[in-house]
């Protein structure tokens, strides 16, 4: 059997793959390991403190109940802070003092998924070694504890307006006058986006802010803008932001109706901190995804470039290592390490609209800042993925390729880390020429690499 935890908390189907039974196991494992390894530590009660959160998902109600029944009977003491994004979870267990942060959501997937993250104390992510110990002991017998050491159960019912206006609290200035259309994707932003926004002096305009538990991520949100591009030009608004399930990533609509993705805000935002001198190290850290017209902007404005695999968690490591302070992905996770422990798609949104006002430009103004270059990307099932490095033919064209491009273009062959496929991107100035380069590259991967 593979690894329970993915890339980010563990995933599935719910109620099938994630079960009450599995979230109740993950909440006791978890209680256990990280009491052992000293994260646990005895509040006012003489017991550990976690936050547990979700997204409005209708699994979430008795995952929700089994994680939190899970907790308390080993000895935990529980926050329940109810539906609110996951960036929500990692700052409330951070200024809350808890041990323990947990959040329900599969975020873009479907409605019918579901997932688990941890935080460990402080909101950051847990460790790869500390969630391979709690898969290792699950289903394990243990010590139950009795009386008055089983854990207790408390709802936080101003979690939503107290995260709000820590979101506000983060600006550098008011949003008064601007018009902005929001997409909830129907899911956890659904309430306390709209409500920051406003707080901030924003005029909002909703859609796709009425979640049911059955309707999250339905044609809406940051993988469906359709509806988003229509609304900011119906309504004058002059931007517009799409929010994943969770909230912790979005994309922006400017008044044209045109989209900017991910590289183009964290290009705007690296500006905003820049001129405001507050960019540390003058450094931004990326994926090996970024658009070439990302690095080259950066480049022209004399901030540097830190390049990491393809996963949030990835930037977050760099920045954390290093001391930089910003970082992102194309897909919109958007990493403000001043305000946040991790991706935020309500903080990015409400940063953006203060720049806009700041300098008082349009979003199409300061998202011009960067050129994004045609990006074609092709995914090529059925390969020997671990041969793509070692190939001498697949490497052979990709040096062939690059050279065609020259400095303008970019290519790169990356292993999906989860199936047998070889992502092929290129990047090029002319549109047409990404296209046959990336065409001509997949063709070479799949006959090269066939298994």
């Amino acid at each position: 059997m593979g690894r329970l935890f993915g890339t980010d908390g563990v995933r599935g189907l719910a109620n099938r793959d994630l079960t009450a039974e599995l979230a109740l196991d993950l909440a006791v494992a978890a209680a256990h390991v990280l009491g052992e390894s000293g994260e646990l530590r005895t509040h006012d009660g003489g017991r550990p403190r976690a936050i547990v959160g979700r997204d409005p998902r209708a699994s979430g109600e008795f995952l929700e109940a089994a994680v939190v029944a899970g907790l308390a009977s080993a000895g935990v003491d529980v926050i329940r802070v109810g539906v609110l994004p996951t960036p929500a979870i990692s700052w409330l267990t951070d200024v809350h003092d808890a041990d323990l942060g947990v959040m329900l959501s599969a975020s873009h997937n479907p409605m019918p998924d579901n997932g688990i993250k941890f935080f460990a104390r402080g909101g950051h992510k847990l460790a790869d070694e500390l969630e391979d110990r709690i898969e290792a002991r699950l289903d394990e017998p243990w010590d139950r504890p009795v009386g008055a050491a089983v854990g207790r159960i408390i709802d936080l019912n101003d979690a939503a307006a107290e995260y709000a206006a820590h979101l506000v609290a983060t600006l550098p200035n008011r949003l008064d006058g601007l018009r902005v259309v929001v997409d909830g994707a129907n899911g956890a932003a659904s309430y306390v986006g709209p409500l920051a926004y406003r707080l901030a002096g924003a005029e909002v305009i909703e859609i796709h802010c009425a979640p049911d538990g059955l309707n999250i991520n339905e044609n809406c949100g940051s993988t469906h803008l359709g509806d988003l591009q229509r609304a900011v030009v119906e309504h004058g608004a002059h931007a517009g932001f799409g929010h994943d399930g969770d909230a912790d990533r979005c994309l922006a609509v400017d008044a044209e109706g045109q989209i900017v993705d991910g590289d183009q805000l964290l290009a705007l935002l690296a500006l905003a901190l820049r001129d405001r001198g507050e960019l540390a190290n003058d450094t931004v850290v990326a994926t090996v995804m970024a658009n070439l017209g990302f690095r080259h902007a950066m480049a022209q404005a004399g901030i540097a470039v830190v390049e990491t695999a393809v996963g949030d968690r990835y930037v977050l490591e760099e920045m954390r290592r290093d001391g930089h302070i910003l970082g992102g992905e194309q897909s919109g996770h958007i990493v403000m390490g001043r305000h946040a422990n991790t991706g935020d798609g309500v903080l990015t949104a409400l940063h953006t609209l203060a720049r806009m006002a700041e300098v008082n430009a349009s979003l199409a103004e300061i998202a011009a800042v960067m050129t994004r270059l045609p990006q074609v990307l092709i995914n090529v099932p059925g390969v020997d993925k671990s041969r793509v490095d070692s190939d001498s033919v697949v490497q052979g064209a990709v040096s062939e390729a690059a050279a065609q491009l020259g400095s303008s273009g970019r290519v790169l062959l990356r292993p999906s880390g989860t199936e047998p496929v070889v992502r092929v991107m290129v990047e090029a100035v002319d549109a047409a020429q990404a296209e046959q380069v990336a065409h001509d590259l997949a063709a070479v991967v799949a006959v090269s690499l066939a298994l």
